[in-house]
């Protein structure tokens, strides 16, 4: 009682009281510590519990996978394989999260695979994580032939593969998938009209973006959450009707929060809206000090209309407050592991190899007329050394590591935690064609499939 109503102080006093631990009694107080994200406490008693059940795997490993340790509950599923311990679908379940969230494709596979070997039975939740799974590490048609083969569709399911399709740039398949939900008489939730917008502002389909949202409140009688006016927002920015989109935000039922500025914003600097974008950025700024997101992007739409002095200043506020830029991370998976850089990376154990990769790559980048985009690097930098800053760009060794590393036809998948900048998606399409190799880039917004020189997104993100 205590756990469930989050009371951990004096669940913990009650728990320390008792003569005899179960299992049960254990299972209830990990459970309770993780509710609070204190995946130490849990971890602890999990070490120290004299025995456990199926119900004490899954509860710690599910914690870590929530609370981001996915290294701890990979090393628990492996001392679980030790033991002889058969994983239930629960625990599956978590493992393919935890595949999901680092974009492992191949380790989602061997999962996959490991649910029938041991013949764990793919109920409708493992059918999910399934395609949660393979839509957020790029392999959208696996996701797809998942969903089909499913004898039993729940409203989760359904909405794992709409939204699943519209972050990987399939936005007119994302929609026929809801045209099938509506035929088979499916009633769709709030959840799946975030999707299908989604998909319409990443398709740039403005008409069908409003004829959902009309339709969400006409037809089902939903509410728009916030994120379903962030999503509209989005939609009108990125095809550049920006007073359209300040007008619908002040016809908003609700006040705007900082996602829906967020999203105005991106739409002033893909469109050049210097005056607009100014006043909104100052507004986040305002009510997100502490976000460094802001702060970039106010600096990078001054840097694009060169006004360098007020860039350089917004650079200072930053310093002045202390806010910290997040650097651009990117990983990607091969022999077995998941390889992680970050710019300028020099602590891989194959760094030379990468460099010379690199610098391979930029003579054949040069034969194809490609130049580097230095608009956006903020630095007191000359030119030569621009160039070198976005060369180095983290995206840009993982792609030299799997080069390297991958066989011609693997497609080379990387995860990065920022939003893939102008320079490196250019570059990406480039090498793409030059190597004739299949990039898949998932970056902070949503997926790049890159091939033959184009990208999924035609250039629209």
């Amino acid at each position: 009682m205590y756990t469930n109503c989050g009371s951990v102080d004096f669940a913990c006093r009650l728990f320390d009281k008792m003569f005899d631990f179960n299992v049960v009694s254990c299972n209830a107080m990990m459970s309770g510590y993780l509710k609070v994200g204190d995946l130490g406490s849990a971890r602890s008693l999990f070490d120290k519990m004299p025995e456990r059940d199926l119900v004490s795997w899954s509860t710690v490993i599910a914690g870590c996978v929530q609370l981001g340790d996915i290294k701890k509950a990979l090393e628990l599923f492996t001392e679980m394989q030790d033991l002889r311990i058969r994983a239930d679908e629960v625990i599956l379940a978590s493992l393919l999260s935890a595949s999901a969230q680092m974009g492992a494709l191949y380790r989602g596979k061997w999962f996959h695979a490991y649910i029938y070997r041991s013949n764990v039975k793919l109920d409708v939740v493992l059918s999910t994580s399934l395609i949660d799974m393979y839509s957020k590490c790029g392999g959208v048609d696996i996701a797809l032939r998942v969903f089909r083969l499913m004898p039993k569709k729940d409203t989760l399911a359904w909405n794992a593969i709409i939204t699943g399709l519209a972050m990987n740039g399939c936005g007119e398949k994302s929609l026929g998938v809801f045209l099938e939900m509506q035929s088979e008489g499916k009633r769709p939730d709030d959840v799946t009209f975030i999707g299908v917008l989604c998909a319409c502002s990443h398709a740039g389909l403005l008409d069908e973006g409003f004829r959902y949202f009309e339709c969400m409140t006409r037809d089902y009688r939903i509410n728009p959450r916030i994120e379903h006016y962030g999503c509209m927002v989005d939609l009108l920015g990125r095809a550049g009707l920006l007073e359209d989109a300040q007008d619908f935000i002040s016809r908003m039922p609700v006040e705007p929060n900082a996602a829906i500025w967020g999203a105005l914003l991106g739409g002033c600097i893909i469109h050049g809206n210097v005056e607009l974008g100014e006043c909104v950025g100052r507004l986040l700024i305002e009510l997100e000090p502490h976000h460094s997101g802001r702060y970039v992007l106010l600096s990078n739409l001054y840097a694009n209309a060169n006004r360098w002095d007020d860039a350089r200043n917004i650079r200072e506020m930053m310093k002045e407050k202390g806010v910290q830029k997040i650097p651009g991370q990117s990983t990607i998976e091969a022999m077995g592991a998941v390889h992680e850089f970050v710019m300028g990376d020099r602590s891989h154990p194959q760094t030379k190899e990468i460099y010379h990769m690199l610098d391979e790559m930029a003579k054949q980048l040069t034969l194809a007329g490609y130049t580097p985009d230095t608009s956006k690097v903020l630095f007191n930098l000359d030119e030569e050394d621009k160039e070198n800053a976005l060369g180095y760009h983290s995206e840009k060794l993982a792609i030299a590591f799997g080069l390297i590393n991958l066989g011609p036809n693997t497609p080379i998948r990387i995860v990065k935690n920022l939003r893939v900048c102008v320079d490196c998606h250019s570059v990406t399409k480039l090498i793409s064609k030059i190597y004739g190799r299949k990039i898949i880039v998932r970056d902070r917004n949503r997926f790049h499939h890159f091939q033959e020189g184009y990208c999924s997104c035609k250039d629209y993100w």
